[in-house]
């Protein structure tokens, strides 16, 4: 198992129940791939450095997650496939 950092923004018209809905489902996907959340960061709503999909906001959430190596390829694809999602990033952390 492997440390993982999960970053991703939301579209910014979506309401507070849609906003938990989709961080519940984006920790199901790391349940499911085997993997186990550690800590979910909401930065809330932001201004963008540029427009993403005509965006000029976005909520901001920063996942710290534990996934087995063959696991960030699922994820990656079910984020992909999310419109809500406008962006993201996962990137491996360095062990300390």
């Amino acid at each position: 198992m492997r440390n993982y950092e999960l970053a991703f923004i939301a579209d910014p018209d979506l309401d507070e129940n849609a906003l938990t809905a989709l961080e519940e489902k984006i920790k199901g996907w790391v349940e499911a791939a085997g993997g186990s959340v550690v800590k979910v960061d909401r930065w809330g709503k932001r201004r963008m450095a540029y427009t993403i999909k005509k965006r000029h906001d976005g909520h901001y959430f920063f996942v710290t997650a534990t996934l087995p190596t063959q696991a960030g390829a699922e994820l990656e694809r079910n984020l992909r496939l999310t419109e809500q999602v406008l962006r993201f990033m996962i990137t491996l952390q360095e062990a300390a």
